[in-house]
């Protein structure tokens, strides 16, 4: 492929996440949507209705296509193994929904497939991705601040009260926070110290006996290079901590305060398959929310990020990033978003890898650290201690 080719892509699932990735591949200018697989018959018709690529209900039959040269795959996470390893046999290209599976063994079995098939793995849309994160990466690699000490991550959302399906409120299955929302705060940790985790020490609650799953969260990762992260999460719908950035919500759009509407609004719903249904019609293709492709105003984020290290604190602003030192406080201005920012930039990475044979950060393996840091921090909540991770195993090529 020649640095002015154009990669097809085929999108596996048509939920939240693949409608949304619908729309950043139709304005990415080196991608081309090149089809669809989804099991809803109801979000196949959305597709046919308004668009002329295929659309499938078999996710073996997507990925043998010779007109689709990768694949984004947003089904729900226990079918990430499985299609992520289709799609790697068939010499297609990986990106796959955080996280990136729901046992190391299954991250194994994926990073396998790609390596013994030559195809490019790449694990996202996590807010590492986002435009702000890689600006601090690069102020942080600049020895601005000094040497990095600690990072504070903390987010309060309206999340457990959005509309869900039965498993996204079991654990065992992927539910709750620790493999939903944990996994951004994580993905910038890591992105951000450069570094393995070494060891977690967390507390989980479930706040609430309707929602039988973790809701909120606090966890401690060390690692290896000597810095710490604090993560706090929340997502039981009262304090919103958006309050915190002037009311700019995570996409980078303004919005207006709500606290419990979400909680009120899920109330409503008579029972479990009719939260699902309301969840597949407002979420997935064609539905409300997925159709919104306004432009947002401001930069995205995910809660508050603050770094420090010895020399100077980094923290992002609406538009850019802003540097605390002892000569005072001064913004990095970032260029004005487009689009979708962050989720066009794990296109780029996908492009600069297969096309421009450049290393991917958000690779197989580095994507396997950050599930093995959050089951982490479920074992330790679980059991009250210290989780110690074995570093050299993350960092060691599968034999």
């Amino acid at each position: 492929m020649t640095a002015e080719a154009e990669l097809r892509i085929g999108v596996i699932g048509l939920g939240m996440a693949g409608a949304l990735m619908t729309q950043v591949i139709d304005q990415h200018p080196r991608m081309k949507l090149a089809g669809a697989a989804e099991i809803n018959a109801e979000l196949r018709a959305n597709f046919s209705r308004v668009r002329s690529e295929p659309v499938v209900a078999d996710v073996a039959e997507l990925v043998r296509r010779n007109d689709i040269d990768a694949v984004y795959i947003a089904t729900p996470h226990q079918f990430h193994r499985e299609h992520a390893v289709i799609a790697a046999e068939q010499g297609k290209h990986v990106i796959v929904e955080k996280p990136m599976a729901l046992t190391l063994d299954d991250c194994d079995a994926m990073i396998e497939a790609a390596e013994r098939n030559g195809v490019t793995l790449i694990v996202g849309h996590t807010h590492s991705f986002a435009p702000a994160i890689a600006r601090m990466r690069e102020l942080i690699a600049s020895g601005e601040i000094g040497r990095l000490a600690m990072l504070s991550m903390l987010n309060y959302t309206d999340f457990l009260y959005r509309p869900r399906r039965p498993e996204e409120l079991d654990t065992a299955k992927g539910g709750g926070i620790l493999f939903n929302q944990v996994p951004h705060q994580v993905d910038v940790a890591r992105f951000l110290a450069g570094s393995e985790v070494t060891s977690v020490r967390a507390v989980t609650w479930k706040l609430d006996p309707r929602r039988p799953t973790e809701g909120c969260c606090m966890a401690l990762l060390n690692f290896a290079n000597g810095c710490s992260a604090s993560v706090v999460y929340s997502g039981y719908d009262h304090f919103d901590s958006d309050e915190l950035h002037g009311w700019i919500g995570e996409g980078g759009y303004l919005k207006k305060p709500a606290h419990g509407a979400t909680q009120r609004s899920w109330e409503s719903f008579a029972d479990a398959a009719q939260e699902a249904q309301e969840r597949s019609r407002r979420y997935g293709y064609g539905g409300s929310v997925s159709l919104a492709a306004a432009t947002p105003k401001h930069q995205p984020h995910f809660g508050t990020v603050i770094v420090t290290g010895e020399k100077g604190d980094l923290r992002q602003s609406p538009d850019g990033v802003l540097v605390y030192s002892r000569d005072g406080v001064r913004e990095v201005a970032l260029p004005a978003v487009t689009g979708r920012p962050g989720r066009a930039e794990v296109l780029d990475e996908l492009f600069g890898a297969v096309v421009g044979g450049s290393s991917a950060p958000h690779d197989g393996r580095f994507a396997r650290g950050t599930v093995a840091a959050c089951l982490a921090i479920l074992q330790s909540a679980l059991q009250g201690r210290e989780v110690f991770l074995d570093v050299h195993r993350s960092r060691e090529s599968l034999a």
